[in-house]
């Protein structure tokens, strides 16, 4: 199956009848002139608009629901998103230079990290993610902002038949969703220029040894989580992709702060899927627990 292919087959949940009603709802937006946009730590849309403009606003970002990273400020609404993101953004940022280059976001839900790089003056932002609520939020969100960002219903898998190589790429919170987390990591070394760089996030649990959990059916009560590595086992996967100068960037423990239960979920968040005083997850394992790399490819 070729790239447009694949690209018209993942489109077609656009149509489905969970998300076009949702997508709908745009036709009823109006349009709007001399917006303020600022790339904070919650992105700011703002401007003289009429009440009834912004109850319109305020029902489809509702409709937009759940809204995962963030937040957003758009008139007078206020998406209180599950993930404070830019804590895991404001971490990164004194690691990278994004100015003129490539850059994609692999698994970029609605994009606000793509939108908080726009300021760093990429040559190119390109967002990859199969979610159809996701691309419908971000499509919500660049009816106002304008941006230039490419957002592509594809997955990390495409990587290696996308059109273009990239000189740096962010995989945030994506790995421990994936059942083969060494190809994983091959993929985003072939759609990496030669000696560009990777930024990854991921799960970890404490040790000195290369082992990894495997969780019997869920983690923190999410189903798809395959393999949770100590970051000697993680370094390993990583030279067996192709990068080198693996860096630890910080190692940090996922709190109530950054990830918690709002209104603007609809669900359970982590709070829920901790016990034993927030040390275990629900199933006994170890609470959550981040490393942030950055590697490159060689």
């Amino acid at each position: 199956m070729t790239l447009n292919e694949i690209r018209s087959q993942k489109e077609k949940l656009l149509t489905f009848k969970n998300i076009k009603p949702k997508r709908d709802m745009f036709k009823l937006l109006p349009k709007f002139e001399n917006l303020k946009i600022e790339f904070n730590d919650t992105i700011l849309i703002d401007g003289e608009v009429s009440d009834s403009d912004k109850k319109i606003v305020n029902d489809v970002a509702l409709a937009l629901r759940p809204w995962r990273k963030g937040p957003f400020q758009i008139f007078e609404t206020f998406i209180d998103t599950e993930w404070k993101s830019f804590i895991k953004y404001n971490l990164l940022k004194p690691y990278f230079n994004l100015k003129d280059k490539k850059v994609a976001d692999i698994g970029c839900n609605n994009g606000y990290y793509l939108f908080r790089m726009l300021e760093d003056k990429p040559k190119k932002l390109v967002g990859f993610d199969p979610s159809a609520i996701y691309k419908s939020q971000f499509d919500f969100l660049n009816y106002f902002i304008k941006s230039n960002i490419i957002f592509e219903m594809l997955g990390v898998e495409h990587l290696n038949i996308y059109k273009e190589k990239f000189d740096v790429i962010f995989c945030l919170g994506v790995l421990y969703h994936r059942s083969d987390p060494v190809s994983t990591l091959k993929s985003l070394a072939q759609g990496l220029e030669k000696n560009g760089e990777l930024f990854l996030d991921t799960f970890i649990i404490d040790g000195e040894e290369e082992v990894c959990l495997t969780p019997k059916s869920t983690y923190s009560k999410i189903p798809n989580i395959y393999f949770i590595p100590t970051i000697s086992a993680l370094k390993n996967w990583l030279n067996r992709a192709k990068f080198s100068d693996i860096e630890v960037l910080k190692v940090k423990k996922t709190d109530l702060n950054e990830q918690r239960n709002t209104s603007w979920i609809l669900g359970e968040s982590l709070n829920e899927f901790l016990e034993d005083g927030l040390e275990k997850t629900v199933e006994g394992y170890p609470a959550p627990k981040r490393v942030y790399i950055k590697a490159r490819r060689i």
